[in-house]
C-alpha cells in the first residue's frame, strides 16, 4: 500500500514512480531530521527523548532550521520540492 500511495504522489508532482536508492535514503534522512526538529521544536518532547525516536539531531544553521520551521503556501512547498529533487537526481 505505501508503494502504491509514494509511486502516486510521485506521478502526481511529474517524478518517476520509483525514485533512485540514493535517493530515498535522503528522503528518508531528512523526514527523521524534520520530525527531530518537530518534536523538539513544536510538540515539547525533551532532546533525550527525540534522540530516542528519531536519532542524533540534524546539523543546521539557526537561519536553515528556521526555514525548516516556518510553513510555506503549497506552491512554494511544491516548487521546492521539484527544484530540489531535480538538482538531487542530476547528481
Amino acid at each position: 500500500m505505501e508503494r502504491r500511495l509514494l509511486a502516486a504522489i510521485h506521478l502526481r508532482f511529474g517524478l518517476p514512480a520509483k525514485l533512485p536508492d540514493r535517493l530515498t535514503a535522503l528522503i528518508k534522512a531528512a523526514d527523521r531530521n524534520a520530525a527531530y526538529l518537530e518534536a523538539t521544536r513544536l510538540a515539547g518532547f525533551a532532546e533525550e527523548e527525540a534522540r530516542r525516536f528519531f536519532g542524533q539531531p540534524p546539523k543546521l544553521t539557526a537561519a536553515t532550521e528556521r526555514d525548516f520551521l516556518t510553513a510555506w503556501p503549497a506552491e512554494t512547498a511544491e516548487t521546492r520540492f521539484r527544484e530540489r529533487l531535480e538538482k538531487l537526481m542530476r547528481g
